[in-house]
């Protein structure tokens, strides 16, 4: 099982981006998508979760800001990120809880894509 982010790169303050995240492999089902973010010299955080279902979590910080959202079909999770903020830069990394289809007792485990830079300029 794999995820692979894309999306990310350089924007002026005040402006938005969209990252993508596929899943992709021996994948039996997908269970709870999120995003976290990293920036230099801090340590990683949540920004955004989504379930299965759709429901979904956000940061205080991104709340009325970003806006997750998933496709099941296509095993993808999105993130939309607007009125973006020099504060938003970050490694932005897609994670996800997965049953693989590879395991026979369909055990929960933790995939990590990549990171993808956002970089806000002011």
């Amino acid at each position: 099982v794999q995820l692979q982010a894309s999306g990310g790169g350089l924007v002026q303050a005040g402006g938005s981006l969209r990252l993508s995240c596929t899943a992709s492999g021996s994948i039996f089902v997908v269970k709870l998508m999120a995003w976290y973010r990293q920036a230099p010299g801090k340590e990683r955080e949540l920004v955004a979760s989504i379930t299965a279902g759709g429901g979904t979590h956000y940061a205080d910080s991104v709340k009325g800001r970003h806006t997750i959202s998933r496709d099941n079909a296509r095993n993808t999770v999105y993130l939309e990120m607007s009125s973006l903020q020099p504060d938003d830069t970050a490694v932005y990394f897609c994670y996800a809880d997965i049953q693989s289809s590879y395991d026979v007792q369909l055990r929960d485990m933790d995939y990590w894509g990549k990171g993808t830079q956002v970089t806000v300029s002011s």
